[in-house]
This record gives structure tokens, sequence and C-alpha cells, in this order.
């Protein structure tokens, strides 16, 4: 394939349109591998997707590709073209193959690994999480004819989905995952057609809490309202997680204005399926509550069902608290904070068992340096738009860990999902606007990158 010019915006646009075709066959090929890296799930799948994207790489015409092969993970594609001249910058592509499981397949409108087409897209599992974005940045590739103004590094990795050992793994190798640059292709737009730079994650922690009061269950009759009940108990501790209005009441969690983009009370609803007529938990902004400041979920709770009750007295009873905090607050003292306020409770005076879990880091990145103009222009050739800025509640460990790397490159965060594309729930999919945008924004910004770079060595 020939290289087209890299400063010709007319000849941008044409060469990603002629590469549609070709990038939608390679998307439904991709899609249709069930590559869940869950335990439980085989592990063929997994890497007959490495296989196939090692293949397209070589295809787009990189040479050097590399399997970085860690201890109970699947294989990390490490491939790399190096700048093409010195003043040229280094720009890391990462993404990742794996995906999550279908769920209950009954809910989905075809089967989850057959790419269906609907409108304006395809619906598959995996299709937008993540692997619409891995053909984003073969598509760069392509139209580029391998040989793009900058150097590239792509990390392609496999287990992202459950948890992988690779997310500490880049501080350990710096010169492989050095770069000027890096663009975090697993996020997407606020809604469809809205160009969108994340540039906050939320940190996450988790606390398990109990409650024992009594030896065995005793019979509620001859012992209920003396004896402690163990659920009483946890439940009077959970209730004071949260103030009246439902905003965390955690002494000490950063909270903050957000001044970005955000979603609209109609649209947050519509996408959370909130039950109609039922009020949202909180105050203040959507933003606020879901990116720059603190939630508390309780996601598990250990204590009899009711099919299965008895008329007695409960003495135990667990939960599990699931913490998200702002990006900027460090992740054991938000976690720290959590399990002092619960420690110090004592309900009805029966002290609570608390027990800190495991801990991720929120992100936020700096946005005023070269790679952020440039990718504002490059959203806005590809969109026709001017780009928003959101953050999000979710949490990709890696970031921290690439950027632990890489200290002084720029991280975006952008790619062809969008908000409405039921990533993780049944019937995902991904629509070819997006995609297409999200190719021609991965061009236009290497292209303005490199361009600036030029023009600051020169001056």
């Amino acid at each position: 394939m020939a290289a087209m010019d890299p400063g010709n915006e007319r000849d941008l646009q044409t060469e990603v349109d002629g590469l549609m075709d070709g990038l939608r066959s390679d998307l439904e090929r991709l899609a249709a591998i069930p590559s869940i890296s869950f335990p439980g799930f085989p592990a063929g799948p997994v890497l007959e997707a490495h296989d196939l994207l090692v293949e397209l790489l070589h295809d787009a015409g990189v040479a050097h590709v590399e399997r970085i092969d860690l201890p109970d993970t699947a294989p990390v594609i490490f491939a790399e073209i190096p700048p093409p001249h010195p003043d040229a910058p280094t720009v890391l592509l990462y993404s990742h193959y794996d995906v999550q499981p279908p769920g209950d397949e009954s809910l989905w409108q075809s089967p989850p690994f057959e790419p269906t087409p609907v409108e304006g897209g395809l619906r598959a599992r995996g299709i937008a999480d993540d692997k619409s974005n891995v053909i984003a940045h073969l598509g760069m590739l392509r139209a580029f004819g391998g040989r793009p103004p900058v150097g590239v590094k792509i990390v392609f990795e496999g287990q992202e989905e459950y948890g992988s050992p690779f997310d500490a793994y880049p501080p350990t190798d710096p010169e492989r995952f050095a770069c000027d640059a890096m663009v975090i292709a697993d996020l997407g737009n606020l809604r469809p057609g809205t160009p969108t730079l994340t540039t906050g994650l939320r940190g996450a922690a988790e606390v398990v809490v109990e409650a024992r009061t009594l030896q065995e269950p005793r019979h509620s009759g001859e012992f209920g309202g003396a004896a402690p009940d163990a659920l009483l108990v946890l439940l009077k501790a959970l209730a004071t997680l949260h103030d009246v209005h439902g905003d965390v009441a955690v002494e000490g969690l950063r909270r903050e204005e957000w001044e970005g983009a955000g979603y609209t009370e109609d649209e947050f609803r519509k996408l959370a399926g909130v039950v109609g007529g039922l009020p949202l938990l909180g105050s203040g902004t959507l933003g606020e509550r879901l990116w720059s400041g603190p939630a508390i979920t309780v996601i598990g709770l250990d204590a009899p069902t009711v099919a299965h009750a008895a008329s007695a007295v409960v003495p135990y009873a667990r939960a599990k608290l699931n913490l998200r905090f702002h990006p900027r607050q460090d992740p054991h003292e938000a976690q720290d904070r959590l399990v002092r306020h619960l420690l110090a409770l004592k309900p009805f005076g029966v002290p609570l068992t608390v027990t800190p879990g495991d801990t991720g880091p929120g992100y936020e990145a700096a946005t005023g340096g070269p790679a952020y103009r440039a990718a504002r222009t490059a959203l806005r050739e590809a969109w026709g738009t001017d780009a928003s800025y959101i953050a999000t509640g979710g949490s990709i460990p890696l970031v921290n860990g690439l950027a632990q790397a890489a200290p002084g490159a720029e991280v975006l965060l952008f790619g062809a999902q969008d908000n409405l594309c039921n990533l993780h729930a049944p019937n995902e999919r991904v629509l070819f606007s997006e995609l297409r945008a999200t190719v021609l924004a991965m061009c236009a910004f290497v292209r303005e990158y490199a361009a600036g770079f030029r023009q600051g060595a020169a001056s």
C-alpha cells in the first residue's frame, strides 16, 4: 500500500473511507472469536485472537512484533515501528483483545459471537470493548502504509477484563514503553457523534465489613428483642454511609465540582435502567456524583436468603463494599477513611470486623501539552465538532503502570465505543460511524502531533 500525503486532509478522509470495508471484515473475524480470559473458559480462543492480530499487524506493515509472556496471564502483543526521523515523536497505542463473558445468552438478540448487523453497525460480545479500538489502531497503520509520521509502539493486551499481572509490568521495563504520548483506546464517546476525551479515572477500593453476635441462630420468638441480631447491626452500619440525600457521608473522601461535559438526567436514567418515577441518589451535578466525587456500593451481602429463612435471630452477617473515589485521592487513604468510619460505629454497642481488600489508583491527565492540542484538532476533524471532556467511574489499572514507565508522556483516552454501546451487557454493539471517525482521528492525531514536534524542534 502506498503511503498517503500525511498533510493532505482530503487524502486522509479518502484513504480511511477506502479502508472501511476491509476493517469491517477484520472486525467481524476478530469478534467471532470468543476470547474470554476469565478462569473456567478455554484458553484456545484467546490465543487464536492473539495470532490473528499478529497476522494483521504484519499485513499492516509492522515488521517488529513480539510476544510478552508473564505468569498467570494471556500473552501481550508488543509491536514497534521506529520514528521516521530523529525529530519525530513516539506514540504508544493500547487496546485489548480479550472480552467479557456474554452472560445470560437468552438476553441476546443474536448469538454473542456471531457478529450481526444492526442499524449503522454490528452486534457481538466485545465488538465495542475493545475489538473496535484494536481495529482502529490497525486502520491508522494501514492508512499510512505502515509508515506513519511518528514512531509507534503497540500494546495489545489479552487479559484486561479479568485483571492481569501486566498492570504492574511496564515500570519494570521502562525502556520498552518509553514514548512521548500514548493513546489508550479502551473508552469512547459520551454519546454517538460527540467526540470525547476522557481525562480522569476514579480510583477503586474494596472493604468487607462483618458482624458476629451469637454462637448460632436462636429462636426469634424466644430471643428476639434482646439477643443482638447481626443483620440488624450490619444494616444500621451500612445506613450511616450515606446522608438523607444519598450523598456519601464518610469524612475525608474528596469531592469537587465537575467542570467538563456530562450526561443529561434523562440520558443517565436510560443508560442506568432506572425504574420510572424513582429518584436518583445524591445531590449536585451528575459529573460530581459519577466522576469527581466518591461512591460507595454494597456489591455483596452474606445473610440468610428469604427462600430459606428460619424464624431465628441471625448470628452472622457480612457485606462487601466497593468504593470509588476522586482521581487524585490516594487509594490507601480513601480506603482507610472508609475502614475507620466503620470501625468507629459499634451499632447497638456491637463492634464490627472490617477487612480492607484490593485498591486501585485513579488517574487524572494533564491536558495542556502538544499531544492534547493535536488530539483536539484531530477529533474536531474526524467528528466535525469540538471534543468534550469527561471522566469515568471505571478504572483501567494499566494506565497508571504505563504512566509510571513513561512519566513524561501525555496520556490520551479516546476510542470507538460510545456510552450507548452496551459494553459488558447483552447486545453489545459498535457503530460504523464511530469506528470510521476514530480511525480518522487517530490518523489526524499522528499527523498533527508529528507536525507540532517538527515545529518545536525547528524553533
